[in-house]
């Protein structure tokens, strides 16, 4: 029997999006969470002793801004080394030969494969044999897996491979193939990297991205770690258990406050919300989305007092033991007010419900104005302010708007 670790997608000193927007950001934490993410990977192989670890690509987030990022790489590398654990890595479209312009030399425990053609190593005294190819460029369109060496017999098979399979929401399509593709080559396991979502696609062989070792924005919320694969002696897999090594975990609190007829029963809901989700981040900092969702005759109070509401998800969250930080608050509500009974009340109130209906359904093109506007500004400017102006912004704003008006016209202030 032996044990192996598989990871992918470290994305060591990734920036994370959004960060200086919100105050009070967890900054040092934050930044840091990609490294002690991978100290997490090294500390799991060395406490399980695992017989060799794989990384499936995209160890870095792209070129190194110094040499801090690499020597920090090689600082856990070796710490892997003075326990005589082997290394097996690809490059993947992040750290692609043409994307590092910037290189250190590697201990002898680690051995990266070719970036021109799929290779094979033999891990010293196991009966395994790994093949695998790295990115030599950002972008590889193209199917790797028919030049991938034919299967070893007698040996345990691995295809270490960096791909969108047939594509992935949120991912861009490379070293794209098949599941068909991947089980004609008789490995027993392909351990993927690229997507970011942990999944087990297949199991004869198995088939399996391990997801990110650390969730870096809100759309890589859950636990986010590796996989610690068993094979037995008869050269099949015993187990891939998930561990995870996530130091921040990232959550999307759906908190439904239908029927709900107070302010103070919705902070309530909201602080159960984020306790319940302190408890599964099991003692990480918790970062965390509040969304607020159902029919209420709250909407447009709490579409008019957002910040007193962001404020109060501040203070709900210093109750989590482990820590939490608030990235952003959302209401999604719907209002419950009878709109036909408020259109029959005077005609403005109809024209302005009317208006709003249009508006919801129309295109919202950018005014001529603001594009005469725009065109004054540096190019580097244009594209953020006109990413801001964009359909699905301003339909948020439209939304905004119509549940204050909504709230104001039920309470009769004009």
């Amino acid at each position: 029997m032996f044990r192996f670790l598989h990871a992918a997608d470290a994305h060591i000193d990734s920036p994370l999006e959004g960060l200086d927007a919100y105050d009070g950001a967890p900054v040092d934490a934050l930044r840091g969470a990609t490294r002690a993410a991978f100290e997490n990977l090294v500390r799991l192989a060395l406490d399980e002793r695992v017989d060799f670890l794989l990384l499936a690509g995209d160890v870095y987030d792209g070129d190194w801004k110094d040499f801090s990022t690499g020597l920090f790489f090689t600082r856990q590398m070796r710490r892997l080394r003075e326990h005589g654990i082997p290394v097996y890595l690809i490059a993947g479209n992040h750290d692609a030969a043409s994307v590092l312009t910037r290189r250190l030399s590697l201990p002898d425990n680690v051995h990266v494969f070719s970036t021109r053609v799929a290779e094979s190593q033999e891990v010293p005294g196991l009966p395994v044999a790994i093949h695998g190819r790295g990115f030599p460029h950002r972008a590889v369109p193209e199917n790797l897996v028919p030049d991938y060496p034919a299967r070893s017999p007698e040996r345990f098979n691995i295809g270490l491979l960096h791909t969108s399979l047939t594509g992935a929401p949120g991912h861009d399509a490379y070293a794209p193939c098949s599941l068909a593709d991947l089980g004609g080559k008789g490995y027993q396991y392909w351990a993927l990297g690229h997507v970011h979502q942990p999944r087990v696609l297949a199991r004869a062989p198995w088939v399996v991205y391990p997801g990110n070792t650390q969730g870096r924005h809100i759309r890589e919320a859950g636990a986010r770690g590796c996989r610690l694969v068993t094979v037995g002696d008869d050269l099949e897999v015993v187990d891939a258990e998930f561990r995870a090594l996530d130091v921040v975990r990232w959550a999307r609190l759906e908190v439904d406050v239908s029927e709900v007829e107070d302010g103070a029963a919705v902070h309530a809901r909201i602080g159960a919300a984020l306790a319940r989700a302190g408890a599964e981040a099991e003692g990480r900092l918790l970062a965390a989305r509040v969304v607020l969702i159902g029919a209420t005759n709250l909407h447009g109070a709490l579409k008019r007092d957002l910040p007193a509401l962001r404020a109060e998800c501040a203070n709900q969250a210093q109750s989590v033991p482990d820590g939490a930080w608030i990235e952003n608050v959302e209401v999604r509500t719907t209002p419950r007010q009878n709109l036909a009974e408020l259109a029959a009340r005077d005609d403005l109130t109809r024209i302005v419900l009317e208006t709003l209906d249009q508006a919801a359904v129309g295109e919202m093109g950018m005014p001529g104005e603001v594009r005469e506007l725009l065109k004054i500004l540096p190019s580097e400017l244009r594209d953020g302010v006109e990413a801001d102006l964009a359909l699905e912004q301003r339909a948020d704003l439209l939304d905004d708007v119509r549940g204050i008006l909504l709230d104001a016209l039920e309470r009769g202030e004009g």
